[in-house]
C-alpha cells in the first residue's frame, strides 16, 4: 500500500488528487459553518430539537444554500447535462456552448490582432514607443465598465448576437498575446541576428526563419492565459445584454431567483471548460514544437 502511494504521489497524478481532495473538504466544512445559522433559525421557528449530526446533514441538504455543498452542485450538473437534452435552454451544455461559441470566436480574433501588432511593434521603433503605451493602457479599463458600452455601440450599427461578446473577448485576449509575441520576437540572440545581417538576410527571412521559430514558445504560452481570459470576456459579455442562453445567463438567472446551486454549477462549468481549453492549447503547443525538432516545455 505504502509503495502504491508513493509510485502515485511521485507522478503528477497523486499531488493532484491530493489538492482535489483537500479543496473538497475545506468546501464542505464552509459550506457547513455558512449554512449553519439558516437552519438553525429553520429548526427553532419549527421547535426542533435537533443533534450535531441532524444540523449538519441538514445544512448540507438546503434546497437554497448559502454555500451549496460539493455533492449538491454535482448532481445539479449531472441533471442538466446527461438528464437533458442538449438543445434544452434547461440544459447546461446548451448554455456552455453558447459560451464557448463566442469565447472561441474572441480568441482567434485576438490571437490574430495581437500577432499583428506584435510584428508591427518589433519592426517599427515608432509604433513601439506610440502604439505600446496605450496597449497597455487599454487593459487599465475595468471590463465590466467598457462591456456595456461596446454592446450598445454595436447593437447601434446593427451588429448583435455573437459578434458583440466576441469582441469582448478579444479585447481582453489580445493583450497578453501581443505583450508575448514582442517578448518572443525579440528573443533571438543578437549574435544569431548579426550572422544573418551578415548573410544579407532581408527583413522577411530573418523574420520566418529565426524571429518567428524564436517566438513560438512566447505564442503559446500566452494563448493558454488569452483563451482562459477570453472564456471570462464572453460571460461578462452576456451579463449586460440580459441574454436569455449562455454561462452568463445562468449566472445571472441563478441570481434573481437565490438559485444558488444553479450559480455554482454554472461556475464549475466555466472552470472545466476554460480548464479544457487551456489543455487543448498545451496540447497544440507539444506537437507545434515536436515538429520543429525542439523540447516542449
Amino acid at each position: 500500500m505504502s509503495k502504491t502511494l508513493a509510485r502515485l504521489f511521485a507522478g503528477k497524478t497523486g499531488p493532484v488528487l491530493f489538492v482535489i481532495a483537500a479543496i473538497i473538504a475545506i468546501w464542505y466544512v464552509a459550506a457547513i459553518l455558512m449554512n449553519t445559522p439558516w437552519q438553525r433559525d429553520v429548526f427553532a421557528r419549527a421547535g426542533t430539537d435537533y443533534s450535531t449530526s441532524m444540523l449538519i446533514a441538514a445544512t448540507l441538504a438546503q434546497e437554497r444554500p448559502v454555500l451549496p455543498a460539493p455533492h449538491q452542485v454535482a448532481v445539479e450538473i449531472w441533471k442538466t447535462t446527461a438528464l437533458k437534452k442538449i438543445t434544452s435552454k434547461r440544459s447546461l451544455v446548451f448554455h456552455s456552448w453558447v459560451t464557448l461559441s463566442s469565447t472561441l470566436l474572441g480568441f482567434l480574433i485576438g490571437t490574430a490582432l495581437g500577432i499583428a501588432l506584435a510584428v508591427a511593434i518589433v519592426h517599427s521603433r515608432t509604433l513601439d514607443r506610440s502604439l505600446m503605451p496605450w496597449i497597455i493602457t487599454s487593459q487599465t479599463i475595468p471590463i465590466l465598465a467598457i462591456a456595456p458600452m461596446i454592446i450598445v455601440v454595436l447593437n447601434a450599427i446593427g451588429i448583435s448576437g455573437l459578434l458583440p461578446k466576441a469582441f469582448i473577448s478579444t479585447y481582453l485576449s489580445f493583450f497578453p498575446v501581443t505583450v508575448g509575441m514582442v517578448k518572443g520576437l525579440r528573443s533571438p540572440d543578437p549574435m544569431n541576428l548579426d550572422l544573418l545581417r551578415t548573410y544579407s538576410a532581408s527583413r522577411a527571412q530573418i523574420f520566418w526563419k529565426l524571429r518567428w521559430p524564436s517566438s513560438v514558445p512566447f505564442l503559446f504560452a500566452s494563448m493558454k492565459v488569452a483563451v482562459a481570459i477570453s472564456l471570462v470576456g464572453a460571460i461578462v459579455g452576456e451579463l449586460p445584454t440580459g441574454a436569455v442562453a449562455g454561462l452568463g445567463a445562468r449566472l445571472l438567472a441563478g441570481s434573481y431567483y437565490g438559485q444558488t446551486i444553479q450559480i455554482w454549477s454554472a461556475l464549475i462549468a466555466a472552470a472545466i471548460i476554460a480548464a479544457s481549453l487551456v489543455t487543448l492549447v498545451g496540447i497544440a503547443n507539444t506537437i507545434v514544437l515536436k515538429r520543429m525538432g525542439g523540447q516542449p516545455s
